[in-house]
């Protein structure tokens, strides 16, 4: 059969990605067309995206495509929780904010204050963090009422780029379960596989609920590119599909898996740890372990933990290259693999290491403070992130199998740090788990698939995991050294379970 070419915008807290993917029929070949940072901007006291910019480096992506000849479908993907407003005139009301810009510091103990938190987790089943799109709004209410007064629509990320690319305006139904503002328990709406917003809860909070969007199945048809953008860049129609529209979900899409009991690890700026599951699972110890309950391809739900992952590493990076230390994450690793095992640890999910900032500071205060040796070198530093990572997973792991009853037999690894062979190696050993990697382009990958299947050149999930492991290369680890890591995650243990603050995690 004649080859069909697809296009996936991949948005990453990080970087951003143009895709083409040539769909033969069996295999799907993947080449990078070009890739940007996805631009901040810190203005006074508060940290934005620069969406405007962005888009341009999207528009870049669509010119470069049309060099590889007809496009039979785009689909967007990013990060989640943010959002840009829309009023009227479809203009954006302000540059989305950040999700780590420091608004939101202490606003869920005072949105617990007027709506519990039981009945928020009861409602949304959705991991606690303070970023989410709940607090967000919450703090926008307060510092600026005006913005949500004037807003016609609320558009997360992907839609909001889905918006300016069509003219179209809806919210996917895996970026929006992001938002701990989705109830996925509910009665569907007509376009949405399940569930429905938690109205009940925005009227509490005094959050207008005009502005909420239609909600919609990855694999619906969104529309077409507009015709101001066709002209521009001298494009014909381009069809543009709500994939999975967060970035995790779509990788999820993704994971090789077979038959059998696993769990995934999307490996990024945040490492996503869980099981595909038919429905949420909202009881006392998923409540009480802060597991989130977020939504997936064909109606699935993403029962899975946030882990803070490679943001550790990345943040650090950044502080040494700004004092004149340049290092690539594979000399990163490098030097970790050679430096001392079992050093100390980091409290690889708490809260205090949230926000930008010197990050090997705080790994060495948080190492002082909790009477632990302190990392004085790049490479020791390097090796207590990713050794803390490792420990983690299996901390998290651990309270996963309680949850569900069963022991996982498989630990996928998928995106950009499965490339990470040490710490993929790590988490094998740490987790006691096979550990298989790849495809590092996961979400993507995903992203792709999902427009072929809704093209209905696929058939179902079962077939479009086929496709995945006859795409990309695997690599299998197995756990080594497994006494020696068992030693240590007592220790790690006993560090999260009672840091120095006495706070539980």
């Amino acid at each position: 059969m004649e080859t069909k070419k697809y296009v996936a915008i991949d948005l990453g807290a990080e970087s951003g990605r143009g895709i083409l993917g040539e769909w033969t029929g069996e295999k799907i070949l993947i080449k990078e067309l070009y890739r940007f940072p996805t631009y901040n901007v810190s203005l006074h006291s508060h940290l934005y995206w620069d969406v405007l910019a962005i888009f341009s480096e999207i528009k870049k992506i669509l010119a470069l495509a049309k060099k590889e000849g007809q496009i039979s479908g785009l689909g967007v993907t990013t990060w989640g929780v943010d959002y840009g407003l829309i009023g009227e005139g479809d203009l954006l009301l302000s540059n989305p904010f950040h999700y780590r810009d420091k608004r939101t510091d202490g606003i869920p103990e005072e949105v617990f204050g007027i709506v519990p938190k039981e009945k928020i987790f009861e409602e949304t089943g959705i991991q606690f963090m303070p970023l989410n799109t709940l607090y967000q709004l919450y703090a926008t209410k307060k510092e600026f009422p005006y913005l949500l007064n004037a807003a016609k629509k609320i558009l997360f990320m992907p839609d909001l780029f889905t918006f300016l690319l069509t003219g179209k305006q809806s919210a996917e139904y895996t970026i929006a379960t992001t938002s701990q503002m989705y109830n996925s328990l509910g009665e569907g709406q007509q376009s949405a596989p399940r569930g429905n917003w938690t109205y009940d809860i925005l009227e509490d909070l005094q959050i207008p609920l005009g502005f909420l969007p239609e909600v919609i199945s990855p694999g619906t048809l969104i529309g077409s590119i507009s015709k101001e953008i066709k002209e521009e860049l001298g494009l014909s129609d381009i069809s543009v599909y709500a994939v999975c529209s967060h970035d995790t979900a779509s990788a999820v899409v993704a994971v090789p898996a077979r038959e059998g009991i696993w769990a995934y690890l999307s490996s990024g700026t945040w490492s996503l740890l869980g099981i595909e599951t038919e429905n949420p699972i909202i009881n006392e110890k998923s409540f009480k372990y802060n597991f989130t309950n977020e939504g997936g391809y064909g109606g699935s739900i993403r029962f899975l933990k946030n882990i803070m992952g490679l943001w550790f590493l990345q943040e650090c990076k950044r502080y040494w290259e700004k004092n004149g230390q340049s290092f690539s994450y594979g000399q990163l690793t490098d030097m970790a693999s050679s430096a001392q095992p079992f050093f100390s640890f980091i409290n690889a999910n708490d809260d205090k290491f949230l926000f930008p900032g010197n990050m090997p500071e705080r790994i060495q205060e948080y190492c002082r403070k909790t009477g632990q040796r302190v990392p004085e070198d790049i490479s020791q530093i390097s090796r207590v992130i990713l050794e803390s990572l490792a420990m983690e997973y299996r901390y998290q792991m651990e309270r996963l199998e309680d949850v569900v009853g069963n022991r996982i037999e498989t630990l996928h690894i998928v995106g950009g740090g499965s490339q990470n062979k040490l710490l993929s190696q790590f988490g094998a050993s740490a987790t006691r788990k096979s550990v298989i990697a790849g495809p590092v382009e996961a979400t993507a990958a995903g992203n792709l698939l999902i427009q072929i299947m809704a093209s209905k050149e696929i058939s179902d999930i079962s077939q479009l995991r086929e496709v995945v492991r006859k795409s990309f290369p695997l690599f299998v680890y197995q756990p080594r050294d497994t006494s020696l890591w068992d030693e240590n995650y007592e220790k790690y243990k006993g560090l999260v379970d009672g840091d120095a603050t006495g706070k539980k995690t």
